[in-house]
This record gives C-alpha cells, sequence and structure tokens, in this order.
C-alpha cells in the first residue's frame, strides 16, 4: 500500500460518510485516570463559569460584558470603552498563551478546558449515557422503530436538553446584561421585557441546537482552532500520540491471541481492538496520527491503558508524546520558537499590569468649544472657552470635584454649575467652562495648559488643553 493509500483517511472528516450524509458518532462511555482527573478539571470550571455572573464582591458584579452598553468588569474591577488599549492587550496576552500551549502540548486546551468540549461530554453526552445507555445500546435504539421505549427516552433526553440550554442562555445573558438586570426581568411579565426575552429564546435555540445536533461537528467544522495545529504544531510538540513504533512492530499489529509470542512473529503490540476508535468524541482513528479533529481529550488513552492491563502488556501505547520522542526517544525540550513566545507573553504582561496599575479611576477630557476662538475681556483677560467630559470607572461617587490650572495664573469659571460638584459611580459629568487667564502670562497666541482635577483637595487626574491668545509681534 503506498503513502496515497495509507492517508486516504485525509480525505473526508470522520463524520460523514461516502454518500456526503452526516455518520452519526455513537462513542463509548469513558473511562480512567485522565478521564477523572478531567471530570475534577471540568466540574470546578463549570462552576467558575456558572457563578461568575452571579458573584459580587463589594456589590460588583465578578465578570460581566455588556456590549451594548460597553461595560465591562474583570474580576470585580470595571472597565471602559477608553479601556479598550487594555482589553487588545489581554487579547493577545490570551491569544500568545494558549498559541505557546499548543507548540508545547497540542490542543490540550480543547480536551481540557473549552466549554463546548466539557458541555458537550461531561453534561450532556453523560445525560445522554444515563438515558440512552453505552454506545451499542444508543446504536441499538437508532435502529429501533418508535415504540414507547424509544419515545419515551428520546423525549426524555429532548427535554432535559432543552432546560439545560434554557439555563446556559440565562447564565449567558447574565454576562451579557449583568445578573441584577437579569433577575429583575425574570420576576417581571415576559412581556415587559421583549428585549431580553428574544435574545433569550434565540440563544437557548442555538445552545439546544449545537448540543443536541450539531455537536462534535463545532470542533471538526465551525472551530478555526483546529486547522491551526497545522501552523502551530511540530515533531516537538506534545500531543496525544499512537507509538506505531511499539504498536505495529516489524509486521503490524495483529488480533490478540492468548499465549501467542507476538515479539517472536514481529508484530507490535497493538491488538487492533479498535477501542481507541469507538471511545473517540470525534469518530477517529488516533494511529493514522496526528488529526485535526482530534481535541486531546484523552479518552483513547484511558481505554488503550485499559486494554493493555488485560492482556498484560505495559502501557502507554497511546499516550501524551511528541514525534521525536516516539521516534528517537528524545525528551521534552523548550525549543527556540517556544522560548520566543514566552518572551513575548512575559513582556506583554508586564506591559499590561503596568498599566492597570497606572490606570485613572477617573478620566478627563477636556476640548475646545468648536468654531470658538478667544475673547478679550475687562482689562488684559483673555477667555477661552471648553467643553469638558468627567467619566468615572469606580463604583463610589466622587465628590467636591473642581478644576485648577497648573503654572499658570488664571481661572476656571463652569457654566451652569457650582465651582465642587459630582462625578456619578459608573457614570460620567459633562459641561462647559470658561478658562481666563492675563494676557501677560501668555507666550504667543497658541499655550499648553495643563488642568488639574481635585477631589476633595486630592488630585486624581491631569490633562492638557491649548489656550489661544493674540498673535505676539516683536
Amino acid at each position: 500500500m503506498d503513502s496515497q493509500d495509507k492517508d486516504h483517511f485525509r480525505d473526508s472528516i470522520g463524520t460523514i460518510n461516502e454518500e456526503g450524509n452526516r455518520a452519526w458518532i455513537y462513542p463509548k462511555k469513558p473511562s480512567g485516570r485522565f478521564y477523572q482527573y478531567r471530570k475534577i478539571v471540568s466540574y470546578v470550571l463549570l462552576v467558575i463559569l456558572l457563578v461568575s455572573p452571579f458573584l459580587k464582591i463589594n456589590g460588583h458584579q465578578f465578570l460581566m460584558f455588556n456590549v451594548l452598553e460597553r461595560r465591562f468588569n474583570i474580576f470585580s474591577f470595571p472597565f471602559w470603552p477608553q479601556d479598550f488599549h487594555l482589553f487588545v492587550i489581554s487579547m493577545i496576552i490570551g491569544v500568545l498563551f494558549i498559541t505557546l500551549f499548543t507548540v508545547g502540548f497540542g490542543r490540550i486546551f480543547c480536551g481540557w478546558i473549552c466549554p463546548q468540549t466539557i458541555f458537550m461530554e461531561m453534561v450532556f453526552r453523560r445525560i445522554e449515557y444515563w438515558i440512552e445507555g453505552d454506545r451499542n445500546k444508543q446504536r441499538k435504539l437508532d435502529r429501533q422503530k418508535w415504540d414507547s421505549e424509544k419515545i419515551k427516552k428520546r423525549v426524555t433526553k429532548w427535554i432535559i436538553f432543552l432546560i439545560i440550554s434554557f439555563i446556559i442562555a440565562n447564565v449567558f445573558l447574565a454576562y451579557l446584561i449583568g445578573s441584577d438586570k437579569l433577575i429583575s426581568h425574570i420576576k417581571d411579565s415576559p412581556t415587559q421585557h421583549l428585549g431580553t426575552l428574544i435574545p433569550l429564546i434565540i440563544f437557548t435555540a442555538v445552545f439546544y441546537f449545537v448540543f443536541a445536533w450539531f455537536r462534535e461537528q463545532v470542533c471538526i467544522i465551525a472551530c478555526p482552532y483546529g486547522r491551526l495545529q497545522s501552523v502551530l504544531l511540530d515533531d516537538k510538540s506534545i500531543v496525544v500520540a499512537y507509538d506505531h513504533k511499539r504498536g505495529e512492530g516489524e509486521n503490524g499489529r495483529k488480533k490478540f491471541r492468548k499465549n501467542e509470542d507476538r515479539e517472536a512473529l514481529g508484530h507490535g503490540d497493538c491488538i487492533d481492538c479498535l477501542q481507541c476508535v469507538h471511545v473517540c468524541p470525534t469518530g477517529i482513528d488516533i494511529r493514522n496520527g496526528t488529526q485535526l479533529e482530534c481535541v486531546n481529550c484523552t479518552a483513547c488513552i484511558d481505554e488503550c491503558d485499559h486494554i493493555m492491563d488485560s492482556i498484560n502488556l505495559p502501557q502507554g501505547l497511546i499516550r501524551y508524546a511528541s514525534e521525536v520522542e516516539i521516534e528517537k526517544k528524545e525528551p521534552f525540550r523548550l525549543t527556540t520558537r517556544m522560548k520566543g513566545y514566552i518572551a513575548v507573553l512575559v513582556i506583554l504582561t508586564g506591559v499590561l499590569m503596568g498599566m492597570l496599575a497606572l490606570r485613572n479611576d477617573i478620566e478627563a477630557r477636556v476640548l475646545r468649544l468648536p468654531g470658538q476662538l478667544y475673547e478679550h475681556k475687562e482689562g488684559s483677560i483673555i477667555s477661552n472657552v471648553f467643553t469638558y467630559k468627567l467619566i468615572n470607572k469606580t463604583y463610589n461617587d466622587i465628590e467636591n470635584v473642581n478644576f485648577k490650572l497648573r503654572k499658570y495664573k488664571g481661572e476656571i469659571k463652569l457654566v451652569s454649575t457650582s465651582k465642587n460638584f459630582i462625578v456619578p459611580k459608573n457614570g460620567l459629568s459633562e459641561g462647559t467652562l470658561f478658562i481666563e487667564i492675563d494676557k501677560n502670562e501668555l507666550s504667543g497666541d497658541k499655550n499648553k495648559l495643563m488642568i488639574e482635577v481635585y477631589s476633595n483637595d486630592e488630585l486624581i487626574e491631569t490633562t492638557t488643553v491649548n489656550f489661544l491668545g493674540p498673535r505676539s509681534y516683536n
């Protein structure tokens, strides 16, 4: 068989049959040490995911991404559109972090952390096993005519799936609009908040469609991360791998026969039982090598270890390993590319922490009123008119706010408000102000002024403006 025939499995994905129709996957219920570890990780992450929008620290929502109102809470700290640069740097750090782990450890994010995998494998799939049974019972039920047993099991499963999808949709909305608003809308009549009800129905339908029908197709077809593997992985990346040198031997794999000397016959340790294929949630054969569909869920490792134990052979025929480890027995080392990613990641993290430390609780914008120049006042006073906007990024009112000039002797007069005013929590104050400076203080027709913003005599922000005056002729 030539290499082209050996790689025929790459011509199509495992969830599509020869006729081009959907090939439904019935994975065997996994078990084993890695599956137990994954359950612990998954349930911890599920608790975090479900609780975070309802958890409050000092009365502030722990996580919120209110895109419509442009309000964001990250670990209870508020962020505004003016902090978008921080969000961009955070996203770049996140992408680099995932990239680094992919280069080093393959698609481990998909198998252990991705919400799609966690909900599918640890919630919906387990409910399916509980109602319909394991792989063979599910296949039998699918071929079974629509009798009372099948109707009862399928309808029960669909109703539970719908309820869970509805719960997930509510949690998703809590992240978007805030948990307080969501709870208040739930208490009121649904018709009073159609703007919330309609998205809730849409999100419920989407989640139900994904977990009840589309399922593993999200990872195979919709998610771009699998396609990035071919760019990011190399022969030194640790992935879920089949040890083909041990498994194939000189004469290939062979079915197990008791008391047979496989080593003398030149056969490898793989007994071609296909259990690694049956347990795979995306329906691939890991023995064909690293594939786009593999999400590194480790189900095949657990199943193969169980088979090896049953025939008194060492575990690890399928394991976390790199290609160079299998081929040349070389241990894992940091590559130059990984060191480069780590260096950039450390630098960007340091930049982000520095920017967060320097981030002010209030942001001041003072801009010249469009179309206005300067005005002569009584004596030698020159006046400029500006608009101001103060944004309070905290959850507390900022009181007794006033403006002062730095270096220049002059006066700032506010229009339609007192000299000291309040900037409300999570809000803004805006208005108009006049700056009046003696002509003798100015040095030309354009002067840069530093305006200080005080709260209770404490300096909280500074900003600069250009003050126009009469042109001087020497």
